[in-house]
């Protein structure tokens, strides 16, 4: 990293320091590689976010002694279930099937913000990568040989020229916006309530996992556990409009109908959100290359976004390290054609239809997903097949087959 007056030179500028961006950001120093992290944020925020890690993501964490750490800090989960909560029936997905295929068969219950906190202390030690926070990058330009990325950071605008900037600042990325392009795709018309509750649901509900995803008269529910807390996504029933659902007595009124109790619950955090299936019609448009949800957002119902943005920074700094170190800069258009059919196909898709199964309201067609999903479950080559995909490790094997 050359710094000359106000202007720094470095080989890659990451725009975003979540999981993506700092994941990208540790490899890229595993490599030898500078990189200048910029992060509008003064500090790493510790929002709700996602909070589950599947097995390939564990194994990727792993090879920099990161998984262990994140482990610790979080809850194993061997098997998740969709259950009906009004006739206790289930069908119970066994991660142990994946033995073999992965170091960690199981998913991890743990907030994204932990892995930040794990990748920001590693990379306070390195050698070739920056973090700068607080900085607002206000304009992008390239050319043959380089970007320049212009951003404001504590009142004062400066400049970083780079061979090539990633773009992982998220859902609502400013890079994407001055690339002038826009995902492609829907938004869901409910808006999901997520209710954090300290209250043990597991004493109360047998036979319930650490995932949980809900049927109940008319509506739905889940229940994921992390270490100190349940998260609960809820929705508005009926015609209740997004202020009724939000207020504590609805709030009350949907947790006392999950397990009734004489106590009010006590609601640690509520956080509503819409819930959105988009993708980049491109993921680079010549030295700036998308990644994470700046790439693609889904529901996150199966847990897949975040673990499928970090996949995309494993896989394009592969590329990087092989263009900066001689390649043909023609690989990094491997990185679209991997990562956007497995995004659109395998985790936009799989998300969309695991939203569509706990949107179904008719009783009878619950009843025959469920017959079907026990049936499936009890043929161990068809349990292994399906936890395989939504453990997303086949759609990594997919990716890597595309040339």
């Amino acid at each position: 990293m050359v710094q000359v007056g106000g202007q720094i030179d470095t080989q890659v500028v990451i725009v975003g320091a979540g999981p993506v961006g700092l994941s990208a950001a540790l490899r890229l120093e595993g490599f030898g590689i500078s990189a200048v992290v910029l992060e509008q944020e003064q500090v790493l925020p510790e929002d709700l976010r996602a909070s589950t890690f599947h097995p390939p993501t564990l194994d990727m964490l792993a090879q920099y002694g990161v998984a262990d750490e994140l482990i610790a800090q979080g809850l194993r989960c061997d098997h998740w279930q969709i259950r009906n909560h009004d006739t206790g029936d289930k069908a119970v997905f066994d991660l142990s099937y994946l033995v073999g295929e992965t170091d960690h068969p199981f998913r991890l219950q743990c907030e994204q913000f932990r892995l930040c906190r794990i990748l920001e202390a590693r990379l306070a030690y390195a050698r070739h990568v920056q973090i700068r926070m607080g900085a607002q990058v206000v304009r992008v330009d390239q050319n043959d040989t380089s970007a320049r990325v212009v951003y404001e950071q504590d009142g004062q605008e400066c400049t970083i020229t780079a061979k090539y900037v990633i773009a992982a600042d998220g859902a609502r990325s400013t890079v994407r916006g001055l690339l002038g392009w826009e995902l492609e795709g829907k938004t869901y018309p409910e808006t999901t309530i997520l209710a954090i509750t300290d209250f043990p649901f597991e004493e109360h509900l047998e036979g319930l996992s650490n995932v949980n995803y809900c049927w109940t008269e008319g509506g739905t529910f889940s229940l994921l556990k992390l270490k100190d807390f349940w998260r609960c996504s809820l929705y508005p029933r009926g015609e209740e409009s997004i202020d009724d659902a939000l207020d504590p007595a609805s709030i009350e009124a949907k947790l006392q109908g999950i397990v009734a109790r004489e106590e009010p619950y006590k609601v640690l955090e509520i956080r509503p959100y819409r819930v959105h299936m988009r993708i980049a019609p491109d993921y680079r448009k010549g030295r700036v290359i998308l990644a994470g949800d700046a790439a693609h957002i889904n529901s996150p119902s199966g847990g897949m976004g975040m673990n499928g943005g970090v996949h995309d920074a494993f896989n394009l700094t592969d590329k990087l390290h092989q263009v900066l170190s001689g390649a043909d800069e023609g690989l990094l258009d491997l990185y679209t054609r991997q990562r956007r059919p497995i995004a659109e196909r395998e985790i936009l898709a799989q998300a969309d239809k695991n939203r569509s199964r706990m949107q179904e309201r008719d009783g009878e067609r619950r009843k025959a997903m469920m017959v079907e999903m026990q049936a499936m479950l009890s043929d161990p080559v068809q349990h292994k097949a399906y936890v395989m995909r939504s453990s997303m490790i086949d759609g990594l094997r997919k990716a890597a087959s595309i040339t």
